[in-house]
């Protein structure tokens, strides 16, 4: 008994002498607007919204030009645009780039970060994402007083946007200095290089990236996503935004779409940059996906699109030579989900002059059990849900390719004739190995 009560009063003691935990902080009532970048002044249906969750008609909106390198005609042009579609938009003068000014001390501004505040929304332009979180965070990495009140704007219920830089932002891990796609995929991503901490507004679960399509950028999300320990990523294009509501629901709007990246059940293995089994998911303008219940939701107009796998469109092996081409991956997978065939394959590799030019990747997207497809009625264009994706390196033999050397004019009318190809004299510092059919790859060398 002794031992009883005495164990309860020490724990009593401990319990009064203790410091009260802080309460975790409410979820954001307020939404992102995340834009890809090359966002067209003429794409009302991304400025519109922007305008209407910071409030409708009137809504005060503090505009950050702080990743741009001329911040004042960055911010004239944005303020110009969210007034034509009904806001009331202010500058915000904290940008590195600012001239004549002392940018950590606007950052830590009572009347500034009253103003943000009190506003509606903010957005973010594009330029360096950098340049941004340079301005928002003291140097010992705290937030500025501009900052903090950015965030109780957000979880007040107001609209944090941004395009471009204004995007990468959003993640808690974002690209700062990062290599060509190909050379991301071949040596990686390194905390303080090529990656840095960005502002986190869409929480800590969820990688961001912009450019995506345009740029095949979906690639080199991978190894900062397995650097950092991401399940999830999301990829927007330009012209083109994702609505993330504080119900965590995800929707496309815009010229184009997004790409879901769901690496929960991916694994790799030691050696050059490999992949297996992580799922691709394309949402195109209109559909919607949510974060919490994982649940996919096709646009209106494809509602009664859905592909039935019994009546392909495209019955041919579908291949494609450069994965990270302007919107490739996007291509490869919508015929793939309207096809007879059970996978399609993409390759990427470099010029011979590249770093590590002998190293290539292969991209195997395959259909499985729950892959699913819609087709809109209005626009003929592609959603498609739960692809399966493998990346293997493969090894290029250089030359890639030769040059046909020349012969009689007679033989070569007949060689051409027959082969379709037509035959040039060998270049020098090409030639090597007879034709390119020859060179294609070979597999699990690194």
């Amino acid at each position: 008994m002794f031992t009883t009560l005495y164990r309860v009063a020490l724990v009593l003691l401990i319990a009064a002498g203790m410091p009260a935990r802080a309460a975790p902080p409410e979820p954001p009532r307020g939404s992102l607007v995340i834009a890809g970048g090359a966002l067209r002044g003429d794409n009302g249906a991304v400025w519109q919204r922007m305008v209407r969750l910071a409030g409708g008609p009137g809504a005060r909106i503090a505009v950050f030009a702080s990743a741009s390198a001329n911040p004042e005609a960055a911010a004239r042009y944005n303020m110009e645009l969210l007034d034509r579609y009904g806001a009331a938009a202010f500058f915000i003068p904290v940008a590195v780039k600012l001239a004549g000014t002392d940018y950590l001390a606007a950052a830590d501004d009572p009347a500034l970060a009253a103003a943000v505040r009190s506003a509606g929304g903010a957005y973010f332009a594009g330029g360096d994402q950098g340049r941004i979180t340079r301005a928002l965070r003291r140097a010992d990495g705290s937030n500025s007083l501009v900052l903090d009140a950015l965030w109780d704007m957000y979880r007040r219920g107001g609209v944090i946007a941004g395009s471009s830089a204004g995007a990468a932002i959003m993640s808690s891990t974002m690209f700062d200095a990062p290599r060509t796609v190909l050379t991301t995929l071949k040596q990686g991503v390194a905390d303080g290089h090529e990656i840095a901490p960005g502002l986190g507004f869409i929480g800590d679960d969820v990688f961001v990236d912009q450019h995506l399509l345009v740029r095949g950028r979906f690639a080199r999300m991978l190894p900062a996503m397995l650097k950092k320990g991401y399940k999830l990523g999301l990829g927007i294009d330009e012209n083109t935004a994702m609505v993330v509501g504080p119900d965590r629901e995800v929707e496309v709007i815009g010229y184009k779409g997004a790409l879901l990246i769901d690496l929960a059940a991916a694994s790799t293995a030691p050696g050059a940059f490999n992949l297996a089994n992580a799922r691709l998911s394309y949402l195109d303008s209109g559909d919607r996906f949510n974060l919490r219940s994982g649940a996919f939701t096709p646009a209106a107009d494809k509602a009664a699109g859905k592909l039935d796998p019994a009546e392909p469109y495209y019955r041919e092996p579908l291949f494609n030579a450069d994965i990270l081409g302007n919107s490739a991956v996007v291509d490869l997978m919508g015929k793939l989900i309207d096809s007879d065939q059970p996978e399609a394959i993409g390759l990427t590799l470099g010029s011979p002059r590249s770093v590590q030019p002998e190293l290539g990747f292969e991209f195997r997207f395959s259909r499985v059990r729950d892959s699913v497809g819609y087709l809109s009625a209005a626009s003929e264009t592609y959603s498609v849900y739960n692809v399966r994706l493998d990346i293997r390196p493969i090894q290029i033999r250089l030359p890639i390719y030769q040059y046909q050397q020349e012969r009689p004019a007679s033989r070569m009318v007949s060689k051409s004739a027959a082969s379709g190809h037509v035959e040039l004299p060998c270049a020098s510092g090409f030639c090597g190995q007879d034709v390119i059919s020859e060179t294609i790859v070979e597999f699990g060398k690194f």
